[in-house]
């Protein structure tokens, strides 16, 4: 979840917002402008009026407003896949404009892993066809602005260590939504029983 807002240019006519919505881990944000998702927040550890904060540092140009029918859509399958659905939300369309061009090839590639798979960063990295570049693919999914969407929590450190989690909890929030896609990296439980 990245520190600094996305640029979202205003055009006359889009329908533009952000909404909070509530989930099996705490309420989410997601921010779209007309057919696009612009940004998501996964919940803060204190609670919806944190996340609600976050939103509004994010998008300072976009108000809290009642979600169009396909955005509430949207929504409700974010909420279905934090409590186990295996949807993977592929067909969601991103504002990847917003991102740089390395970190928009990493997301689309994160958008391929299933539900209950893993890969490691070191993996997506050769997958990309850049071998090495493993922090340079962390990096970039610890700025991810559409997590869950865009579902960075399916990346593993070698080892199948959990490694870097932005969202409120960090890693055991990582560790949480594994648990709950029915994903066992190695194949044997761990020592945070999954």
């Amino acid at each position: 979840m990245p520190a600094q807002a996305p640029s979202v240019p205003r055009e006359q006519g889009a329908a533009t917002g952000y909404a909070l919505f509530p989930t099996a881990i705490g309420h989410c944000g997601m921010a779209w402008q007309g057919e696009m998702l612009v940004g998501m927040q996964l919940p803060e550890d204190a609670g919806e009026a944190q996340t609600r904060a976050r939103m509004v540092r994010r998008f300072p140009q976009l108000a809290e407003c009642p979600m169009p029918p396909q955005v509430a859509a949207w929504a409700a399958r974010v909420a279905a896949q934090l409590q186990g659905a295996h949807d993977n939300l592929c067909d969601v369309p991103l504002a990847l404009d917003t991102v740089p061009p390395f970190n928009a090839r990493v997301y689309a590639l994160a958008r391929r892993i299933p539900p209950g798979k893993t890969m490691t960063y070191g993996e997506m990295a050769a997958e990309l066809g850049v071998p090495g570049a493993a922090r340079a693919v962390g990096q970039a999914l610890g700025h991810n602005p559409f997590a869950p969407v865009v579902p960075c929590h399916r990346v593993l450190a070698a080892g199948d260590r959990p490694g870097g989690f932005s969202a409120g909890g960090g890693a055991l929030t990582k560790l949480r939504m594994l648990q709950m896609e029915g994903a066992c990296p190695g194949g044997t439980p761990s020592l945070f029983g999954w």
